[in-house]
């Protein structure tokens, strides 16, 4: 399914696609994606890097975990060749709804998965939070995968990923013509690795990589949860969507 146009919906109706996707993405991950030992769940959180994330994560304890490659569909790199592939050449600069969390034994965090919101963009501060919040995982030894279906803002006018990376390795990036939207695996080993893979409104979004340790992921089917999340939207939300994202009682 093409992606939709989000940047001029109602952002009540995509804050209730956003919560319904997460969802659909844990149940696909739980639902045999995943290896055994590992569990994705759904968690509230209220800006910030929470405290137990930091406690459990160590920067220095990232070995691949025995025994847990068997079953699921885990994959090792080398990644497909339209992803771009962008490496630090140093350490991070400075710091700067709900998510799906990939925890081993229902402990460790080893991927945190974010799906951009309108509030993520609506100000400096709030972009300031996300960036900082991102580049905080990656540095608690925190793999992360960005999903960003809104266009750049003057905050951010290459991308979430540019604004993230900036804090990392401030190195030459712009989106390509046509593709305004930013998808993004972030490998927090040493060198931080990002995966980025740009796209436009009416695009299909490809599976993107949860890194499980620094050689192995799962591929997140972001497409077919994306339609599943769709299909369960009421008629008459697809139809606002479709027309720009106002609701008839919004338009009165």
């Amino acid at each position: 399914m093409p992606i939709h146009d989000w940047s001029h919906v109602n952002a009540n109706l995509f804050h209730d696609f956003h919560q319904t996707w997460t969802i659909n993405i844990r149940n696909a991950l739980n639902g045999g994606l995943l290896p055994p030992g590992y569990s994705a769940l759904v968690e509230q959180h209220a800006g910030g890097v929470e405290p137990d994330v930091l406690t459990l994560e160590s920067r220095r304890s990232r070995k691949p975990l025995a025994g847990s490659r068997s079953g699921g569909a885990v994959l090792t790199a080398p990644v497909p060749a339209d992803w771009q592939r962008i490496e630090s050449t140093g350490k991070i600069l400075a710091r700067r709804a709900n998510r799906v969390t990939i925890r081993h034994s229902l402990g460790r965090v080893v991927c945190v998965m974010e799906i951009v919101s309108p509030g993520n963009k609506s100000g400096k501060a709030a972009l300031a939070r996300f960036v900082e919040k991102t580049v905080d995982f990656l540095e608690a030894g925190v793999h992360v995968l960005v999903v960003d279906l809104f266009p750049p803002s003057v905050r951010d006018p290459q991308g979430i990923h540019k604004a993230i990376w900036d804090e990392i390795d401030q190195q030459p990036f712009e989106l390509p013509p046509g593709k305004p939207l930013t998808l993004a695996a972030y490998v927090a080993s040493d060198v931080k690795t990002a995966y980025v893979y740009p796209v436009g409104v009416g695009n299909v979004l490809p599976d993107m990589p949860a890194w499980l340790d620094e050689d192995s992921y799962v591929p997140v089917p972001l497409e077919a949860t994306y339609q599943t999340t769709w299909d369960s939207c009421p008629a008459d939300m697809r139809e606002a969507v479709e027309r720009g994202g106002v609701l008839e009682d919004d338009a009165e």
